[in-house]
């Protein structure tokens, strides 16, 4: 993506598909800035309202005093503000052409922002609350070379956010012509549903977090010292924990309610929130990690968590509203990871590939041809070193640790972008090392720990050289011409979603 200077080109327009310039929705400045023009009401009004409430004068000293200045300064700094929406709107246009989406802004100093549609990583529709009263959204695209944030179109009406997301995935995956004006708007690809998150889980699944536990715990010590003390000081403590808490379980329930994974020639589409929702398309081959963790909490239940690395997220994304973005499944058992491995990886790269996963997820010492921790070097990892270890299929290095919070990492051979071999004093001692790979950021970070020197040392030489190879072999940006998924074996939901 790119950034500079450029006039918004002119002419009228009907379609993005032509190459010519639109405008986004009129309404658009109003309700990025409704707040901006809530906050001149509130300072200029409030004299006002509260008299008009208490049933007094509305102008107390007449048309004397500071009464018409407030009124003639407050109704100058809106008609400024709107002024400002209004010219904002007016030279902010975006066009789809020669292989590039462009948004022009600013009418005093004015820039052009443009990405190239073969480095699209993932594209988001977003509408927030006020947006989905007024029917309209938020199309934002990244990209793999992003050095600041998203190219954002906000706000357009649903169904041409819709319309203009399905004509840049088609561009950009090769499937429509790219630098031809006659091409037209492409129609949005088909779908298939692959399963959904009940709001039932996600509840019970923030219901048992480690929060829950942390509060949970903190309240028995309360109740214990106060028990001993006699002092009932010690449940104030909890006050600010148990507010932390609810904040906590309302951003995570109001971004995961309803959320549903379905596949599509775009990619992976995802759909979630309750107050704000958002539709998120990752095409297939972006994702660049991918790590399945579980809690001790979840274990008896048999819950996941995904989360991935995408090129363009960014470090921004793994925390606050990022972090929905980068969550593949909230919760769910195993059929469903299986489900969404198969979408990451068509293509597991073993014909044992349950077998492998499974023990990814679940085994021990050499499960599933997995190496792991030598045992001289147990005193280290008392606990884990049976669990950590790694294997390699055809496709992806698949990297496994933790006793209790289980966690396996998987790296697609070709998204590996570079490795390093870390070996401190004590490592040293024990003959042992850990072997770092460096994918984009994100809030997977793959690290295998405490391998034996010598299978550190092969795994880097041979991990090289299958990212080399599986490179080499990628010959396009274009994913409709890298990837044609087949019927994957990780699949368990071949015949439809499930819902349960």
């Amino acid at each position: 993506m790119t950034a500079g200077s450029g006039a918004a080109h002119s002419g009228a327009t009907t379609s993005a598909s032509d190459g010519e310039w639109l405008r986004v929705h009129p309404a658009s400045p109003f309700i990025r800035g409704w707040l901006a023009l809530a906050a001149i009401g509130f300072f200029f009004g409030r004299d006002f309202v509260e008299r008009a409430l208490q049933g007094g004068p509305v102008f107390e000293d007449g048309f004397e005093g500071r009464a018409p200045w407030l009124l003639a300064g407050g109704g100058t700094v809106l008609l400024l503000a709107v002024l400002g929406f209004i010219l904002t709107w007016y030279f902010t246009r975006y066009q789809v052409s020669g292989g590039f989406v462009r948004v022009n802004t600013g009418f005093i100093f004015r820039q052009q922002r443009q990405a190239r549609l073969d480095r699209v990583q993932a594209i988001d529709i977003e509408q927030p609350l006020l947006a989905r009263i007024f029917g309209l959204a938020e199309l934002k695209f990244e990209v793999a070379d992003a050095g600041e944030s998203a190219v954002r179109l906000s706000y357009l009406k649903i169904a041409e956010a819709r319309q203009l997301r399905a004509t840049i995935l088609a561009r950009a995956s090769g499937a429509h012509p790219s630098g031809h004006s006659e091409a037209g708007p492409a129609p949005e690809a088909p779908e298939h549903p692959v399963l959904a998150v009940p709001p039932s889980r996600l509840a019970g699944s923030l219901l048992l977090s480690e929060q829950s536990a942390l509060v949970f715990l903190g309240a028995v010590a309360s109740m214990m010292l106060s028990a001993l003390t006699e002092n009932q000081g010690f449940y104030l403590y909890l006050i600010p924990a148990a507010l932390g808490l609810g904040a906590s379980y309302w951003r995570l329930f109001n971004k995961g309610y309803n959320f549903t994974a379905a596949v599509s020639p775009d990619g992976i589409r995802l759909r979630y929130g309750l107050l704000d929702t958002q539709a998120q398309t990752l095409p297939p081959g972006r994702i660049q990690a991918l790590r399945i963790v579980q809690s001790p909490l979840w274990r008896a239940l048999g819950w996941y968590r995904m989360q991935v690395n995408v090129a363009g997220y960014g470090a921004a994304d793994n925390a606050g509203e990022g972090s929905s973005r980068t969550t593949l499944l909230p919760v769910g058992p195993l059929d469903h990871v299986l489900a969404m491995l198969a979408l990451v990886l068509p293509d597991p790269g073993t014909p044992r590939a349950v077998e492998v996963f499974g023990a990814g997820l679940a085994g021990l010492d050499s499960d599933g041809g997995f190496v792991t921790t030598p045992r001289r070097a147990r005193f280290l990892a008392p606990f884990g070193w049976r669990r950590n270890g790694f294997t390699a299929t055809d496709t992806a290095l698949l990297i496994r640790s933790g006793r209790w919070w289980r966690e396996l990492v998987v790296v697609p051979h070709q998204r590996t972008q570079s490795i390093a071999l870390q070996q401190g004093p004590l490592a040293r001692r024990f003959r042992v090392a850990d072997l770092v790979l460096h994918t984009t950021a994100g809030p997977v970070s793959p690290r295998l720990v405490q391998a034996g020197v010598e299978q550190a040392r092969a795994l880097f030489d041979q991990q090289s050289a299958r990212a080399r190879l599986a490179r080499k072999r990628q010959t396009t940006e274009q994913w409709l011409a890298q990837v044609t998924p087949p019927e994957s074996p990780l699949n368990p939901l071949q015949e439809g979603p499930q819902h349960g």
